[in-house]
Order: C-alpha cells, then structure tokens, then sequence
C-alpha cells in the first residue's frame, strides 16, 4: 500500500540546472515573476517600464515636483493575519491611510494583499475573511491520507473556494489597472524544489489578457499560503528546454516571512529613470507577536507541529525585519513598524478561531482609528 501510495506521487519535477530557464505555461512574458534572493536580468528594463508609469499617473512627477511614495509589506502569520487586517480599517476610519504605491504579502498577508492594494473598498472583505473564517472554512483534515503517501495532512480546498470567490475576472480587471499606473503588488511563494523565494508580480498576470491569468492569480495566493506538511502545494506548469515540468510552490514564509524587493536592489538606480528623488515610506505589518508567546500546547502531532512551525516563524519573522531595515536605513526609507502587542493574549481554541480573531482585529482597528504608535526600527535593537 505505501509503495502504492508512493508511486502516486511521482511527478515531473523541473530538471536541475533548468530552474532559471523555467517559463510559467501559457503566460509568454518574462516579468511576471522573479527570484526573491536576486535581481533579475531584466531589471533595467523593469524599472524604466515603472517609471514610464508612475509620471504618466503622478502629476507631480510631470511637474518636476518630489512626490511620497508609500510601500506596504503584509507578513505571514495565518489567524494572526486578523490583526493586519483591522489595522488597515482602522486606519481608514482614521482618515490617514495613504495609496500604496507597493504591496507586497506572504502566507495570510498573501490574502489580505490584493485587497490592500485596491483600498479601502474592500475592507469589508478583510473582515469578513479574518473574523467570520474557522477551521473547517480553511481546511479538511486528511491524517490518514497524509500519513500514508499524500502531500500534505489536510486539504485547502475550502481556501481555494474561498480565494476563487473573490479573485475574478472583474477582479483581475481592477488589478490590472492600478499595474499600469505603476503600482505593483507582489506576492511571495517558495519554489521548493529550488529552495528559493519567488516574488510574483501579479499585475503583469492580471494584465496580461491570458485564459490563465484568472486561475495562475489564484494558485499563487495559495501557494503562498499553503503552510508545508500542514496544506498541499501548488503545481506550477512550467517549460524549460522545449519540455513540459511542474514546478512545487509552497507558503513563501518557507524562506522570507515579508519583504519588500530583493535587498540588492538600490533606490538610487530606480531615481534616475524617475529624474528625480521621491520621499519614501515603507509601511510593515508583522501578523505576529516579537517575543516568546506562553500558551500549553497538547500532547498531539498536529498541535505540536503547529506549535513549533509558528514558533519558528515568529522567530524568522523577526530576522526579516532586521533585513528590511538595514535596507531601508541604506536607502533612505522611514522605516513603520506594527506588531501584535504583548497585551493581548492568545485565547484560540482552534487553529482559525473566530472569536480570537476578532479580538485580534478590533484590536487593530482601535489601535489604528486612534493614530497607530509605529515603530521606528525593529524590536530589540
């Protein structure tokens, strides 16, 4: 039976030594998406595109003048992903919440990113997702599938109806949009069978008026929130050297919990094609706690797997931020910080509990309604 099992999960993999040669199937375009740890070939090409888009969309840059631009990272964090969540109310009804010129999301910050991307309007979706959302609305529990040869001990098919809910052609039209104005929302998988973060830009997908874009958009979201062992991954049909593979992709907190750019990048080479210096702001939200977080876990496989996955996350989490602000202090970047503070408790009973998750947003949304304390650099330093 297990080496039944086990030839069932026989797929093909792409070769090594193809990785950097592999094309998205039916895509066509070579910006859609890029190594997270490098910058891409064409960034030359990628930047003066932007560009051409931002003074086409900003008046101010037609004028001369030295407009702000605003940049958002959405982390990882799974139910924690509520706090963000009413953050990002609260600070609309604050009335201060700027556009976001980038977004970028990993795992839960995946999800709540096209909608931050697309303003306020769809707040009201983010709190539907991350206070009305249990469990059973996320996965199916499969152990013994799991156990016996199978990619993962549960099934995230009730996230995937729930991303495919949302994410439609209509959807993709509004995303596409705002790309062409030079906004860019970028999300994070983990290719594994490369070990390296993939950083998607998913309005040249929106935008790129193929029958695939609709369900490439949502198999990336997923990915990207597809937790290893816990959720199955998601297959990537690629091509490389004239043949056909498929690439594995799994949650992007795998290798970056939250980024901005690969951190090679330097704001002075995107300033000359602008022709001039802007005022940035960069904006992190950390769907977690920063420090050791107490609660008595159960003596069972899965609660100690969880355990020990957020545990290790947190922790991860907290290095990505060390990393974003060393970028932003080498670049000239106000460098905000938000996390979960230390006052509120971790009351779930489930891996999705509503009623902590609605703590966790209101929490948020007061805190931002009221002008929310950012943090200037990370904790500890």
């Amino acid at each position: 039976m297990l080496g039944g099992c086990a030839v069932a999960g026989a797929r093909n993999a792409v070769p090594v030594g193809l990785e950097d040669s592999a094309k998205v199937s039916g895509m066509g375009s070579e910006t859609i998406r890029f190594w997270g740890d490098e910058l891409p070939p064409n960034v030359a090409a990628y930047r003066a595109k932007r560009a051409a888009q931002l003074r086409q969309s900003n008046p101010k840059l037609r004028q001369g003048g030295r407009p702000v631009l605003n940049s958002l990272a959405l982390s990882g964090g799974g139910p924690y992903g509520a706090y963000g969540a009413g953050l990002l109310a609260g600070w609309t009804a604050a009335g201060t919440r700027p556009s976001f010129d980038v977004v970028t999301g990993v795992s839960t910050g995946a999800l709540s990113a096209p909608f931050a991307f697309l303003g306020p309007k769809y707040d009201h979706a983010l709190r539907h997702v991350f206070t009305e959302t249990q469990t059973k609305n996320v996965a199916i529990l499969q152990p013994v599938k799991g156990l016996l040869g199978g990619s993962a001990m549960s099934s995230n098919a009730p996230l995937a109806k729930i991303i495919a809910h949302y994410v439609t052609p209509s959807f993709l039209a509004e995303v596409a949009a705002e790309h062409r104005k030079g906004r860019r929302l970028l999300i994070g998988t983990t290719n594994l069978d490369a070990g390296r973060p993939v950083i998607w830009d998913m309005g040249e997908i929106a935008g790129s008026g193929r029958p695939e874009s609709v369900e490439l958009f949502r198999s990336v979201l997923l990915a990207s929130a597809a937790i290893p062992a816990a959720f199955p991954p998601s297959f990537i049909k690629v091509t490389a050297d004239g043949y056909s593979f498929e690439e594995m992709h799994v949650d992007g907190g795998t290798t970056r919990e939250v980024f901005l750019a690969p951190t090679q990048l330097t704001v002075g080479s995107v300033d000359k094609d602008l022709g001039v210096s802007p005022i940035r702001r960069f904006y992190v939200i950390l769907n977690g706690y920063v420090m050791p977080h107490p609660k008595a876990v159960k003596p069972y496989t899965m609660d100690i797997a969880g355990r020990a996955m957020s545990t290790l996350l947190t922790n991860q989490g907290v290095g990505d931020l060390y990393r974003l602000y060393e970028f932003c202090q080498r670049n000239g970047i106000a460098y905000n910080l938000a996390y979960i503070p230390e006052g509120i408790q971790d009351t779930s009973t489930q891996p999705f509990d509503p009623v902590y998750m609605t703590e966790l947003y209101d929490a948020g949304f007061q805190m931002a309604r009221r002008g929310y304390p950012w943090q200037s650099q990370p904790p500890g330093l």
